[in-house]
């Protein structure tokens, strides 16, 4: 938290002129929501503008090593934004900024008091999960259904989505029965009120780390700027707004 500040005294005393006035932040698809509020918070209190790319961290991850214009990298979990150090595009090793969590979440009257076993359920007919090969929140709920030997005989259900938005939105237009999907776009303004939802017990899958990276790219012209933004999400703030969002926070 020192850091920020004193980077964010830092940015206060510079003309600004010699201000960029713009980085980019690629992030997972489950902090959209949770992202909004941080840049808005963040450009109130420095200035700097916050443009967001979202996507599943993998293609992110792909779009990133292909050499796409990103300052900033918040992944779903810290294998890819390991990938991306060890491939030398980042400047730094990647930081836990926040841990996720899996709920099961359904735009019907679908009985969810029984949790992942309730998925047998014959009136179930279509489950909606992110990519498991590109999201990690994927992954996640295809280790949720392992740990209560249900993948093999549910696996002809589900429905995937590219990342996680296109799971929600195959949850939220009735496209599937309900699906899986993460704490924090259940809590988030946008969706709350939409259908009901039941966390998924956090022992049945591998816990969420999402990890950060600054990107070599920032080099080119707003190092300062997007380093102000990476030690701002670990800031008071920002933390609160983690915890607002059902993260548990890693610091």
């Amino acid at each position: 938290m020192k850091k920020y500040f004193i980077a964010l005294i830092f940015l206060c005393l510079l003309p600004v002129s010699s201000m960029a006035g713009q980085i980019t932040v690629a992030a997972a698809a489950n902090v959209q929501f949770t992202l909004d509020e941080l840049k808005a918070e963040f450009t109130k209190e420095t200035g700097i503008d916050v443009k967001t790319v979202i996507g599943s961290s993998g293609k992110l991850t792909s779009q990133i090593e292909n050499g796409a214009p990103f300052d900033i990298f918040m992944s779903a979990d810290m294998k890819y934004p390991k990938k991306v150090f060890s491939d030398g595009i980042a400047i730094k090793e990647p930081k836990v900024y926040a841990y996720g969590y899996l709920v099961l979440w359904t735009s019907k009257e679908v009985d969810l008091s029984k949790g992942v076993a309730g998925l047998l359920d014959s009136s179930i007919k279509k489950i909606a999960i992110a990519s498991p090969q590109a999201a990690p929140y994927g992954r996640q709920a295809v280790n949720a259904m392992k740990y209560y030997h249900l993948y093999p005989v549910i696996a002809s259900k589900l429905v995937y989505g590219e990342s996680i938005s296109q799971a929600n939105q195959f949850i939220t237009t009735g496209a599937a029965d309900l699906g899986f999907t993460a704490k924090s776009v259940v809590l988030s303004p946008n969706m709350k009120n939409k259908g009901k939802w039941e966390e998924v017990d956090p022992r049945s899958y591998e816990p969420i780390a999402q990890g950060v990276v600054v990107l070599r790219y920032s080099l080119s012209d707003h190092s300062k700027e997007a380093q102000a933004f990476y030690d701002f999400l670990f800031s008071a703030p920002a933390l609160e707004i983690f915890k607002k969002y059902g993260y548990t926070l890693a610091v």
